[in-house]
């Protein structure tokens, strides 16, 4: 076997299975999360895995427009599409709700967006959406009806993918010659250094380093031509591909992104397990936060009832014995409560609630937009506790 595993996150239940009042006695589907690394390929990823159907589905609640930070970086980016790529189609595997695809003429777009719940969204406005799985047979269908295109898009989706195989024969299927793959994902070095062992759950089967995917890229002969390094989900990094036999130089980006990687121990089994080692603390010292709260008689509530979080609650036994309740401003998780844990999801409302002093974020990775939504709140002497990159009041 060339895959060892590094890191054990114990009982989880999936990441995005809210509970609703009437199921909230019924018996979880759970697994044990264990992570590992392939020593020949270096690619991290999640050992056991679920079904995309089961993951990806009708009832899937994230929405990619109900964050600031979301919108503005996909604008940002499309803008920058249209001057420097002139696309005449542009293909986004796992469009979401359209928060990047609205940036483009809709006869200038495909959306791929397997849950049939958001992708309806974009085709009520007469988007060309498909509410299916990217696969060789979907891209057989796209180059049928549309021809190839010439960039592809995909943020937060690739990672999601079990079988990356047929991920990039697909691309291969319908990208033209000289067209361009953008990959948007957390970046491992991050997740690695911030101490951000939430990047791991179900629906997060893979964490790519640069090392990692270019090792994967080329045997479908696609080659990383640049690299952006980007603030979102506590670090991430935008790979600009090509098809190896493109012209298109190869940017500095990626020789110094490989070299960040070599430098800090990416090939080394000893930085894995220096890794879960300090995941074990991280644990320790949460749990000593929050209790030390408790002790003082004041109470806390979570911000963001995110994925991420499932991940960080059921690791560290974290219930509503210590997190009163978490506010969430999307409409599918409220009322319900959070996988596992079983606390109380409600909808958000501006931390009007003089009594509560502390809040637990659970959507760290939009720290710096909640900071500026929040200002009363920290001004009346509101703190923030966070876990990365080790567990602290803010």
């Amino acid at each position: 076997m060339t895959k060892i595993t590094f890191l054990n996150l114990g009982n989880q239940p999936l990441a995005n299975n809210y509970l609703s009042k009437k199921n909230i006695n019924k018996k979880e589907k759970k697994y044990q999360l264990n992570v590992c690394v392939d020593k020949k390929t270096n690619l991290v990823s999640i050992k056991k895995t679920f079904s995309s159907k089961t993951m990806f589905n009708n009832k899937y609640p994230y929405r990619s427009s109900m964050s600031k930070t979301m919108t503005k970086s996909f604008k940002t980016l499309a803008q920058y599409i249209k001057k420097k790529y002139k696309p005449n189609i542009v293909l986004e595997i796992g469009s979401n709700d359209g928060a990047f695809i609205k940036n483009f003429k809709k006869n200038k777009t495909i959306g791929i967006e397997p849950c049939s719940n958001i992708e309806k969204l974009t085709k009520k406005l007469n988007y060309n959406t498909f509410s299916d799985y990217w696969s060789k047979k979907l891209a057989k269908k796209i180059l049928k009806k549309f021809g190839k295109v010439d960039l592809i898009y995909s943020a937060n989706t690739i990672s999601h993918i079990k079988n990356l195989n047929e991920v990039f024969n697909a691309i291969n299927v319908v990208l033209n010659d000289e067209g361009i793959l953008i990959i948007e994902d957390p970046s491992l070095l991050e997740c690695i250094k911030r101490n951000t062992y939430d990047q791991f759950y179900n629906e997060h089967i893979y964490v790519f380093s640069t090392i990692a995917l270019e090792n994967i890229l080329k045997l479908h002969n696609l080659q990383i031509f640049k690299i952006e390094k980007l603030n979102i989900h506590g670090g991430s990094n935008r790979y600009f591909i090509k098809k190896s036999f493109s012209k298109r130089k190869i940017n500095n980006s990626v020789i110094f992104n490989k070299k960040k990687e070599n430098d800090y121990g990416l090939k080394k089994i000893i930085t894995y397990r220096k890794f879960a080692s300090r995941v074990k603390l991280s644990k320790i010292k949460l749990n000593k936060i929050l209790s030390k709260i408790k002790k003082d008689n004041q109470k806390i509530i979570g911000y963001g009832a995110t994925a991420k979080s499932t991940t960080i609650l059921n690791y560290c036994n974290i219930g509503n014995t210590k997190i009163e309740y978490f506010l969430d401003t999307t409409k599918d998780k409220q009322n319900k409560y959070t996988p596992g844990t079983k606390i109380p999801i409600l909808k958000y409302n501006n931390l009007i609630d003089d009594n509560i002093k502390y809040v637990f974020l659970g959507a760290w990775n939009f720290k710096n937009e909640i900071f500026k939504k929040e200002k009363v709140f920290i001004k009346r002497g509101g703190k923030f506790i966070t876990h990365t990159p080790f567990p602290r009041i803010i």
